[in-house]
């Protein structure tokens, strides 16, 4: 494969709005739109084409063109145009290719159909704030949104820690340090550890991965800054529990306590099909702290009730998954099918539909995705 043909196929996913593209040995090039996977209407791929694409991602960046891997994150960026961040693996002894596309803009919370609460907590000026959510589910989409409200709203030294770089920020009312993994710094904690001494007002960390990290963002946050990070877990409740798991058992308490007292709110996502079925919106859970959460926190039997304290917190501008899924309904942003799906509690969430007895119309949607990819008989596209 030829490096402007790379382009071109990079270019389309841009162009449509794809949201990732695959490039494996014996399938078409697949591009995900709304979660969904659809073919190019190309060639299948061979194990030269693959082999091609991984050294041309690679020959441009920190790693050169050394081959000897299993598995490999690293950035791409086709200037003026979009940035990528590229996985190769390999499956079978070929090279396996996923480049999630990520856009030049950042978007801002109301682009993002992202609650204004966001807003509020980006103004934290201390502590602990975790974005969480699947894989695919909005993270870093949604940190971006709120690192970039610090950016234009206060004069702060920002710090970023990533594996790789995704959104490239611009300074506006803040200064801004972008740090990769492998490329600018050995780890997370390395970076972490070096990040105090550089007189940082707010810290980025990509993802809380190993204790460490967790240890060492905690103690940042402990004396005085401000810092945001992403997990993968499901839920509040479940993000505490995974938090507090990376540690012995023997320090599980202290932890719990650490926790209480410096987090300051976690925002959970979960991306669902829209009414229209030709986008997506985000249903968030959102937490702010309370001395009942504190105490929930502090106490793993009283845990599992952070969600009924949450759906109590309406006031503190907190809501479950649950009371955002009836607001999306209410909104006409999603259907019935897809609410009780991603409902935390469906049998509770179907009793307060029936209580409700709202009619939903159709709203304005995001234009529809293509329902296959083309080029023309001549290879363009």
């Amino acid at each position: 494969m030829e490096r402007e043909t790379l382009y071109r196929l990079l270019r389309l996913g841009i162009e449509k709005g794809a949201s990732d593209i695959h490039f494996q040995v014996g399938n078409l090039p697949l591009y995900r739109f709304n979660g969904n996977l659809v073919e190019l209407r190309y060639k299948v791929l061979e194990p030269s084409d693959t082999e091609a694409i991984a050294r041309m991602l690679l020959e441009d960046g920190p790693h050169g063109e050394a081959m000897d891997f299993n598995e490999l994150d690293l950035a791409y960026e086709l200037p003026d145009e979009g940035r990528f961040r590229v996985n190769i693996s390999r499956q079978r002894r070929h090279f396996n290719i996923v480049l999630r596309v990520i856009p030049l803009q950042i978007k801002g919370f109301e682009e993002l159909n992202l609650p204004g609460v966001l807003k509020d907590i980006a103004q934290v000026t201390r502590g602990y704030v975790l974005v969480t959510g699947a894989t695919g589910m909005g993270k870093s989409t949604t940190l971006a949104a709120m690192l970039n409200e610090v950016n234009r709203q206060r004069k702060a030294k920002i710090i970023t820690i990533e594996d790789p770089i995704e959104f490239v920020f611009t300074h506006e009312k803040s200064i801004i340090t972008q740090r990769e993994i492998g490329t600018d710094t050995e780890s997370f904690p390395a970076a972490l550890r070096a990040a105090l001494r550089q007189d940082p007002d707010v810290i980025m960390v990509g993802e809380m991965r190993d204790l460490e990290t967790v240890d060492t963002s905690l103690k940042a946050a402990e004396t005085g800054h401000l810092v945001f990070s992403t997990i993968h877990t499901s839920d509040v409740a479940s993000t505490i529990n995974r938090l507090v798991s990376f540690f012995p058992t023997e320090e599980h308490l202290n932890v719990r306590a650490r926790l209480a007292d410096n987090l300051k709110a976690i925002v959970s996502l979960r991306l669902l099909v829209n009414k229209k079925e030709d986008g997506r919106v985000p249903a968030v859970e959102v937490l702010r702290m309370t001395r009942s959460m504190q105490e929930c926190i502090r106490d793993p039997a009283k845990t599992p009730e952070l969600t009924d304290f949450i759906a109590r917190g309406r006031s503190e501008k907190m809501q479950t998954f649950d009371q955002h899924l009836l607001d999306l309904l209410k909104a006409n942003k999603i259907n019935i099918e897809t609410a009780l799906t991603a409902a935390s509690n469906p049998t509770d969430f179907q009793t307060t539909l029936s209580l409700e007895g709202h009619d939903h119309e159709v709203g304005v949607e995001d234009e529809k995705p293509p329902d296959d990819l083309e080029i023309e008989s001549d290879g363009r596209f």
